[in-house]
């Protein structure tokens, strides 16, 4: 489901001259790994659970982009990718400051800052949750699960096809970031197609900031080779540990812990390309040496990279942002200033979830972030 707004070339607004504030910021994500927290440190166990939350040793700033052409990229702005749940996953219920979520056969009540309404299923449905997180409110800090007796820290579930293990980490995520699945979906039906239009040669998909590595597994099982990079040795173990429930320990994935723009660029330097490119930075985060993130300073270059390494024709860039006060215009603005000189489409917008725990009338939505996708012309 998407509502849209299609935009001409020749149309938009003059530079500088877009809202000065976003709409209020999307749910709060882990910032780091392609997943989606924030990067830490490099053994971060999960993502989002990184080092200090504003980096504090000061760094020259990464070169901006540099000019490209006129823009022929056909925009479509103000989009909604609604994700209604799926067998191992339902948002049953939002208010008072938090959510209640299956996931799989566990009910968690976690802490969402935009459920500002009220909650609409009995007070006994949400003490029924197996587990509920308490403590920091806040993405960075930690906190602790309560859970009910004989309720473990990991289970198992699916998601397109794919097994993957799910965990109770200390700053509140599990593994996984559900409103993901439309993004997923979408790539792999371009990965079918660039396979189908190149019998033989599997399209190449580079996952930066790729957290557990849902996505790359999705990837990989619709037939794509693929390069997972994340800061965290913890997550990229937690992607291997994926790679081997979902029973595709045979599947081209290189899985590589490095900083994010680092990686990129020295896959600028080798000439090297990708058929399509995924990222899901953090705010801020810090790199395996010590490399520091901060999204509003860096995004602009690592997008620069990004489309240096992107190949020509039917290609596609998908890029996520969490947590972050800003508009989606902003990073709208910036894919298409770097990736517009492309013929293709460029879409943006938020990603929600739907409550499904009312039968009786029709789920509120909830947003979780922004995004931007770019699919090139074959």
């Amino acid at each position: 489901m998407a509502r849209k707004t299609p935009r001409r070339p020749d149309d938009r607004p003059p530079r500088g001259q877009g809202p000065k504030a976003g709409p209020p910021p999307p749910a709060q994500r882990p910032a780091g790994a392609s997943g989606r927290p924030a990067r830490t440190e490099p053994d971060r166990p999960a993502r989002g659970e990184r080092g200090p939350a504003r980096p504090s040793a000061a760094q020259p700033k990464r070169p901006p982009p540099e000019p490209r052409g006129p823009r022929r990229v056909r925009e479509e702005i103000g989009e909604i990718l609604v994700t209604g749940g799926w067998e191992d996953y339902a948002l049953l219920d939002t208010g008072a400051g938090e959510k209640l979520e299956r996931y799989g056969a566990l009910t968690l009540v976690r802490p969402e800052p935009q459920a500002m309404g009220p909650r609409r299923l009995s007070p006994e449905a949400w003490a029924a949750a197996g587990a509920a997180f308490t403590g920091d409110v806040e993405e960075e800090g930690p906190g602790r699960w309560r859970t009910a007796e004989g309720i473990g820290e990991t289970w198992e579930m699916q998601v397109l096809g794919v097994s993957f293990v799910c965990r109770l980490t200390s700053f509140r995520h599990v593994g996984v970031f559900p409103e993901q699945v439309v993004h997923w979906t979408r790539m792999a039906e371009r990965i079918r197609a660039l396979a189908a239009a190149r019998p033989g040669e599997r399209p190449r998909v580079l996952n930066l900031f790729g957290y557990t590595g849902i996505a790359s597994l999705v990837a990989a099982a619709a037939g794509a080779e693929v390069t997972h990079v994340d800061a965290s040795k913890k997550a990229v173990a937690w992607g291997r540990e994926n790679q081997a429930l979902a029973g595709l320990e045979a599947a081209p994935i290189r899985w590589i812990v490095d900083d994010a723009t680092v990686f990129a660029e020295r896959e600028v330097r080798r000439g090297r390309s990708y058929d399509g490119i995924l990222l899901d930075p953090p705010r801020f985060g810090r790199g395996p040496a010590g490399e520091i993130w901060n999204l509003v300073d860096d995004l602009p270059h690592l997008v620069d990279v990004a489309d240096r390494i992107l190949a020509p024709g039917p290609s596609f860039l998908t890029l996520t942002a969490y947590a972050i006060r800003a508009s989606f215009l902003s990073v709208h603005e910036l894919v298409a200033d770097v990736l517009g000189h492309r013929p293709g489409r460029l879409g943006s917008g938020e990603l929600a979830l739907r409550e499904t725990g009312d039968a009786s009338r029709p789920g509120r939505l909830l947003s979780t972030s922004m995004f931007a996708r770019f699919e090139g012309d074959a």
